[in-house]
């Protein structure tokens, strides 16, 4: 058996290829991740001109929103001075789908829209239906009592007699559809007819009422345009750098995106903040674990135990006082008035 021996050229070509191959690569490795990040940050900048506008604009993933439900079991004894006896009911499951209308864009790299929100309700998510029946306090009594407060003498009988006619009890008893959507209740258009804007609604009462089919208030964030580090920040809300419903300059504080969208490149370290408007106010998560959704590689975030403690377990909360246990956060200073009388239950695990 004869062996042939390479000649020079081949060789030298082979050579030639093979560094031309392991420059192309260095090149590669130094140039592509750069090259990748450019067309990142090129895309993910919020203009009409790019592939992401319309997802920005339409978001064609839902949101899901849980509602759970603490019936009382024994209101009789209750109202006889005993301590109530509580079942929680849920999840009552609702799609959650939003749409940005009124863009504008501004000179200063920002944009402001008003994001209008639709609610689905999701039976195989749930755990019941909309027709079931919960006894619950009834929160628009409690509500008007606590308004009773500032109202002249004579309104004020006139509201209490109205109570009793209106035959207005401390329990009801309805449809999680109408307790979260609205009822008509009499009591409603009466106070309406006494002092016109006492209530911030119409002649239907529920804790959602004026939740479907409507905005957040006026977004406005930037574009990414100047800096994609601060793409989707939020800069204003209803024209204003931070808000006035609590009681110290940093729980006032209007930090992070809306709560959809956050800048690309991110890492564990970076803080993941967010100005939420149905809790009046910013939140910061912290990175717990990465993960992986579809085979594609995730952070995964959690709330901290210290997002809702109250200002005696974590100072910082003070001013989001007058507080409750921790788990609690006291909504009365920013929810409708109507409100004021029962604590909003944020919680954190």
């Amino acid at each position: 058996m004869t062996v042939g021996v390479p000649n020079r050229a081949a060789v030298l070509v082979c050579g030639a290829l093979g560094a031309t191959l392991l420059v192309a690569g260095l090149v590669l490795v130094v140039v592509l991740p750069g090259v990748v990040n450019n067309q990142v940050a090129k895309n993910v900048r919020i203009q009409p001109n790019t592939s992401f506008y319309n997802l920005w604009k339409d978001i064609p993933f839902p949101f899901y929103f849980s509602v759970y439900f603490f019936e009382v079991l024994n209101p009789n004894e209750v109202l006889a001075g005993s301590k109530p006896a509580v079942q929680q009911r849920g999840p009552y499951v609702y799609r959650e789908n939003r749409e940005k209308k009124n863009i504008t864009f501004h000179e200063n790299g920002t944009v402001s829209f008003l994001e209008y929100r639709y609610f689905h309700f999701e039976p195989d998510m749930s755990n019941g239906t909309e027709k079931d029946r919960v006894v619950i306090p009834n929160l628009l009594v409690l509500g008007a009592a606590v308004m009773l407060e500032d109202l002249i003498v004579p309104l004020k009988i006139a509201v209490s007699a109205a109570f009793t006619f209106f035959k207005q009890k401390a329990f009801l008893n309805r449809t999680v559809g109408e307790v979260l959507w609205g009822y008509e209740d009499p009591i409603v258009k009466f106070l309406n007819d006494i002092k016109p804007g006492l209530l911030p609604f119409g002649d239907k009462f529920g804790i959602l009422v004026d939740f479907n089919n409507s905005h957040s208030g006026r977004f406005t964030v930037n574009t990414g345009v100047d800096d994609i580090s601060k793409v989707h920040m939020v800069d204003t809300w209803n024209g204003l750098k931070k808000v006035s419903y609590w009681r110290s300059d940093q729980c006032n504080q209007i930090n992070g995106t809306s709560g959809e969208i956050w800048p690309p490149f991110m890492t564990p370290s970076t803080p993941l903040e967010l100005f939420s408007t149905d809790a009046c106010r910013s939140m910061r998560l912290q990175f717990k674990e990465m993960g992986e959704f579809q085979r594609v590689p995730v952070y995964r975030y959690e709330a901290p135990k210290t997002l809702f403690a109250n200002g005696t377990v974590y100072p910082p909360n003070e001013g989001f006082c007058p507080c409750r246990q921790s788990g609690i956060q006291n909504m009365s200073s920013c929810r409708l008035s109507m409100c004021a009388g029962w604590p909003f239950v944020l919680k954190s695990k």
